[in-house]
Order: C-alpha cells, then sequence, then structure tokens
C-alpha cells in the first residue's frame, strides 16, 4: 500500500455508500478491528470542533469570513488583510448541526447593493443525513434572514456537500449531492449506486427557489462539489462521479438546465467506497477550464492538473504534481486568466504544509514547487482566493488561526 492508502481506506470506510455499509462490519472483523457502530461514528463527527471555514473578498478590497462556531454561522470581515476583524454577526438564530469540514464547509458569496449570501449543510441525526440551507443578508453582513431548506425533498437522508455560485447578473445557484433516487430506488428493491447531482436556482436575489432540477446520477457520495462561472455566465459543476460499477473519475455539467454531464478524467480508479477527496474548477476570462484533482487508479496515482480549452469538449493530458510520498492531496485552482495558482496540501510526517506552484502562460508550463506554509497541529484544506488581480492563499489552522497568504505572482 502506497504511504496515504490507509487515510484514504478510513476515510472511504466513514462515507460508504449505502451497498457497502452492510459490508462493512464482515470486512473490518476480517482486519482484527471491532463492527463499526456506523451511529456512534456519525454523532462523534458531529460532536469535533469546527475548523473550516470560507473566506472571500469584495471589490473594495474587503475580507469575508463565514466560521463556525458552538452551533452558531457567523460572518466576520477585515480591512487589514486578516490582522484584526469586526465583531461576529450570527447567521442562524437557534443552534443547528453545522457541517464544517474540508469536504463540506460553509459558503460565503457577495452580490451587488452589499447582498451577502450563505450556504451550509445542516447535519442531521440520521447518519449521513443532511438538508441544504441558505441565508443571505441586505444590509451589508448587519442581519441575516433565518435560513431557510433549499432542496424539496425533506427525507432525513444525504442532501449534503453543497456548492454555491452567482452569475454577473445576480441569479444564484445551489449545487449538491442529493440521495433521493437511492430512496426511491431502494423503496422498489432496485440497485442504485451512488448519489445524484441536484440544483435550484434563484432570481429574486435568495427570497425564493426553483424547483430543485437533476443533472446527473451516479454520483460519488462525499466528494465535494466544485462550481466556477463559465464567461458566459452559466456555472459549470465539477464533481466525482461513478462510472460503471465503481469506477470513480470526474465529470463536470453547465448548469443551464439541459447541457449533459460529460466525463473529465479517465484515471479508471476502482474503488467501493466514497475518497472524501474532491477536486476543484477555476473559469478565467478567457473561458479555459482549469481543473486539478487527486486519484489513485491503477496506472497514474496523486495529483493532477488538467485544462480544456472549449468548454469540456476536449481536456489537455494529465500533467502530476505534488510528492505522492509527502500524502500530496485536497487541491485547489484559481485561474485569473494567463496566471492560473494551484495549492495542496502535504504532510513529512511532522507537519502539515500547503505547496504552491503556478504559471503565467494559462498552464501550460509552470513555476515551483514552493512551500507557503506549515504548522503542526490540525488544518484545514486550503483554499485559493482573489482580490482583484492578487492571489491569496487562506488557511485555516488549530493552532495558528487563519492564515492569509499572498502567492508569488508570476
Amino acid at each position: 500500500m502506497k504511504p496515504y492508502s490507509w487515510g484514504l481506506l478510513l476515510t472511504a470506510l466513514a462515507c460508504m455508500p449505502a451497498a457497502a455499509t452492510a459490508e462493512a462490519p464482515r470486512q473490518t472483523l476480517e482486519m482484527g478491528a471491532k463492527p463499526m457502530d456506523m451511529g456512534k461514528m456519525w454523532q462523534a463527527s458531529l460532536a469535533r470542533p469546527a475548523l473550516s471555514s470560507t473566506t472571500t473578498f469584495d471589490a473594495s478590497g474587503r475580507l469575508w469570513q463565514a466560521t463556525v462556531q458552538g452551533g452558531y454561522l457567523y460572518v466576520r470581515h477585515s480591512d487589514d488583510l486578516g490582522k484584526t476583524f469586526s465583531a461576529l454577526t450570527a447567521v442562524n438564530p437557534t443552534p443547528e448541526r453545522i457541517a464544517a469540514d474540508g469536504e463540506n464547509r460553509p459558503k460565503i458569496l457577495l452580490g451587488s447593493r452589499s447582498n451577502i449570501y450563505i450556504s451550509y449543510t445542516q447535519s442531521l441525526d440520521k447518519p449521513f443525513s443532511g438538508h441544504i440551507r441558505f441565508s443571505r443578508s441586505l444590509d451589508g453582513g448587519k442581519s441575516f434572514s433565518p435560513p431557510v431548506t433549499v432542496n424539496d425533498n425533506r427525507e432525513v437522508i444525504s442532501h449534503r456537500f453543497e456548492a454555491m455560485g452567482i452569475s454577473p447578473e445576480g441569479r444564484l445557484y445551489l449545487a449538491w449531492l442529493d440521495k433521493r433516487d437511492l430512496s426511491v430506488a431502494t423503496s422498489k428493491g432496485e440497485a442504485f449506486i451512488g448519489a445524484s447531482v441536484y440544483y435550484a436556482t434563484s432570481d429574486d436575489a435568495g427570497a425564493s427557489f426553483s424547483p430543485n432540477q437533476k443533472v446527473a446520477d451516479h454520483s460519488c457520495e462525499c466528494c465535494r462539489i466544485s462550481m466556477a462561472m463559465d464567461k458566459d455566465g452559466v456555472p459549470v459543476a465539477f464533481w466525482r462521479h461513478v462510472y460503471g460499477q465503481n469506477t470513480r473519475d470526474f465529470a463536470l455539467a453547465r448548469l443551464d438546465g439541459h447541457s449533459p454531464s460529460v466525463r473529465a478524467t479517465h484515471d479508471n480508479w476502482q474503488i467501493d467506497a466514497c475518497p472524501h477527496h474532491g477536486g476543484s474548477i477555476s473559469i478565467g476570462p478567457d473561458g479555459v477550464y482549469h481543473l486539478v484533482w487527486f486519484n489513485n487508479g491503477p496506472e497514474r496515482h496523486g495529483l493532477f492538473y488538467g485544462s480544456s480549452p472549449d468548454g469540456g469538449k476536449t481536456f489537455s493530458v494529465p500533467t502530476p504534481f505534488g510528492n505522492e510520498d509527502a500524502q500530496a492531496g485536497h487541491p485547489d485552482v484559481l485561474s485569473l486568466g494567463q496566471q492560473v495558482f494551484v495549492v495542496w496540501k502535504e504532510f513529512d510526517g511532522k507537519e502539515a504544509s500547503v505547496q504552491e506552484m503556478h504559471s503565467s502562460d494559462g498552464g501550460r508550463s509552470w513555476f515551483g514547487p514552493g512551500r507557503l506554509a506549515a504548522t503542526a497541529g490540525a488544518s484545514d484544506h486550503p483554499m485559493l482566493i482573489a482580490n482583484q488581480d492578487k492571489a491569496y492563499l487562506s488557511w485555516q489552522t488549530e493552532k495558528e488561526g487563519l492564515r492569509l497568504i499572498a502567492v508569488i505572482q508570476p
């Protein structure tokens, strides 16, 4: 087994599809372990302190952060690049179980006229169940509307791992992984692999949402969705998909109501569980799709970068990056046109670090890797955010808190 494989096995067990969880007790006994109690494991995960947060810049360079503490989602801002922050403003009026890990974190988006939009996954009591929640502020973050549930299927099943985007015209998009189709198939005694991708839109600044619309069946269950706006203002979703029985490659689709999903990678990773390891997409003003992802396929292992210059019709040959022996994982990508930035996480046995590489020619050649930051404690997945034409690493760590670090410009 490669050095990172045991970690993948543990996270895979934690997110096994329904068809696989029934076999988990037998499999763990064969490895000399006690059978897993999924309920206890779920409750223990809900009790862990929240570490993940999300940040973004507004047009004036003000930094905004959405963070979770004690069952509340808070928003605050900074005018000095994160050195000091405003007082916290609560989004939800009563405590909720809010998912706040690297694959499933709250989202914050800034609209016109000082509008602030928040989405998050509310975790429910049943293992791996949740609802997609939304709130908005129309007064620049001074107050927020009572959160509403966006998924119109209200079963206590998995509606989780949401992504949010906004078009230049102000249309809001929310996409997520949803198991309503698995629930229907199970009730009929039929097989259904994975989950489905659904989305909803709002044309009135989040006052209401459209009926939920399905994008694709058979997504992976616990790998986050990434979303980026195409140059025509239509969002593109990027997610890990299940092809055939258990080939877990990546797919993408334009959320325009009629475009089919497209297979974006062909690594042929066969795994009967979810790796809990989503990818990332960024689209610059030139319309090129930039993609980063992790796979453990039979021929290619580790982290890869790829691009599509024609809206997902063709893709470049994948470019490997990162130190596989240091468990390189959880990459993020940011395109500012010809300037493209990639960050990811590595672990040397003592410290977790964030590595970066960057390109000044649209991803055709790369400088790096270089080390941006490190910590000896627990840490979130790294994120890239843009302040006009500058790229920043946003990284939440247990010991140091939020770290905002300028990425070297090409």
